[in-house]
């Protein structure tokens, strides 16, 4: 029989899942070491995306046998990977209960309290993870998004500095300017006011829009800040902030120099911000220019109707719960007097086609040269309604009305009351239900709005 169970380990390992499974089901009927086996075809069943077979296998097993904490840490993966939540929650809470040592359980139950919007248990359990395993610098991250959700910035900026885009960065800029890295230090809060800083760009566009609020603060902190965005905003953050450097995509070594270096998404950290602290400029804090308000106001928005702009994608890089489909919007093209424009960009743009084909819309995209560009679209436009992306940034930031559509699972920034947006005033959230499709979320909206009635 060992031989047997060896054989089909090999089987496993080789990818050959039809003749595993078939001795693996051969030695249950003997009985031998049942439960080893059981574990073993559990595993293979989540590895082929089996996961009914799993949950069969195993409940059938645990209604006759003493299980331990391995046959109901994978039942927790298979109901979480069909989406029952809450009975992988209990699978996690009994693998955990069997072994209160089991870094992997504490792990996998503290992000489905963070998926399931219980921020408060997420943080026990990947406390947890950091007693048992205290270089664990994951769940030092996500500990920090627990905390976020619950704007508890205060105890959530120290773990953020353990996320991988700020390693990610710091290596980049090592790698670009060594010598000017090498002499100059991190900024970890002291005194600068005599010196020069250079900040850098990290995570995504969203981010740095978000984080732009700060930098009039960070500005009265050092004689000379010198900042390295994405090129893409480089003639935004000029518009902007006066007496502030800013760098175009590439600088010699030779032609700058500077005392301290930060990363960008660790500003607020150094700052000293704490919970509220960290929303200063919600009422708005970019302007546009005013040639480019001009421009696109002559050539798109020459019309007394009401403008709705409409984003469906962002950078599925990171997360595709973001997408929405983009027949999702069309109950916003039978509302009268209105007109709809597309300022969906790169990723996604080819759907644009699916829309203009039946509706009337006007696509914006051309001329988005940076978000310089897109910022004097926006300025021209009552309404943005898009998903979790750059966009609703950029409109909050200029203080424009943006309704954000948010997934079931959304992203910490968002806090726990979604009544509001701490970060800014102009912004509306609405979030899908947990059975809710994007178009009857859609339909909620446009019921929600007051100059269609």
């Amino acid at each position: 029989m060992r031989e047997t169970l060896i054989k089909a380990f090999e089987y496993q390992k080789s990818g050959d899942f039809d003749n595993a499974e078939a001795l693996y089901k051969e030695l249950l009927k003997n009985d031998y070491n049942s439960e080893e086996v059981v574990k073993l075809l559990a595993s293979l069943y989540n590895s082929q995306k089996k996961y009914s077979d799993t949950i069969g296998l195993i409940n059938e097993y645990i209604a006759k046998n003493y299980c331990g904490y391995e046959i109901y840490f994978l039942l927790g993966v298979a109901y979480k990977n069909i989406f029952e939540f809450r009975k992988a929650q209990k699978a996690y809470e009994r693998a955990i209960e069997l072994n209160d040592k089991f870094e992997n359980g504490y792990y996998n139950l503290a992000n489905l309290c963070l998926f399931l919007n219980e921020p408060q248990n997420a943080i026990g359990y990947f406390k947890k993870c950091i007693e048992l395993s205290p270089d664990d610098i994951e769940a030092r991250y996500f500990l920090s998004l627990a905390y976020f959700r619950l704007k508890d910035y205060e105890n959530g900026l120290v773990h953020f500095e353990n996320r991988l885009c700020r390693k990610t960065a710091i290596e980049t800029q090592l790698h670009t300017y060594p010598n000017l890295m090498n002499k100059s230090k991190l900024w970890q809060g002291e005194d600068i006011s005599d010196k020069t800083l250079y900040t850098y760009y990290e995570a995504g566009f969203g981010d740095m829009i978000m984080f732009m609020r700060y930098i009039p603060e960070l500005k009265k902190r050092c004689k000379k800040l010198i900042i390295k965005p994405q090129i893409e905003l480089t003639q935004i953050l000029k518009d902007n902030f006066d007496n502030v450097e800013v760098m175009d995509f590439f600088k010699y070594e030779n032609e700058f120099e500077f005392d301290f270096h930060i990363p960008f998404l660790s500003v607020p950290y150094v700052l000293g911000l704490k919970n509220d602290e960290m929303f200063i400029g919600h009422e708005g804090y970019l302007k546009a220019e005013p040639e480019k308000v001009q421009y696109f106001k002559d050539k798109y928005f020459n019309n007394d109707k009401f403008k709705i702009a409409i984003k469906w994608q962002g950078n599925t890089y990171y997360e595709t719960d973001r997408v929405i489909n983009v027949e999702a919007f069309s109950p916003l093209f039978n509302l009268p007097d209105v007109q709809v424009y597309s300022a969906q960009t790169f990723e996604g743009s080819e759907n644009f086609e699916k829309l203009a084909s039946k509706y009337n819309i006007i696509d914006l995209s051309a001329d988005f040269k940076d978000f310089s560009y897109t910022a004097g679209a926006l300025e021209n436009i009552d309404l943005v309604i898009c998903s979790d992306t750059s966009l609703a940034h950029l409109a909050g930031a200029l203080g424009k009305p943006c309704i954000v559509l948010l997934p079931y699972n959304y992203n910490w920034r968002w806090h726990t009351d979604l009544t509001r947006c701490d970060w800014y005033d102009s912004v509306k959230l609405y979030r899908l239900n947990v059975d809710e499709t994007w178009n009857s979320l859609m339909e909620r909206i446009v019921n929600s709005l007051k100059f269609h009635n």
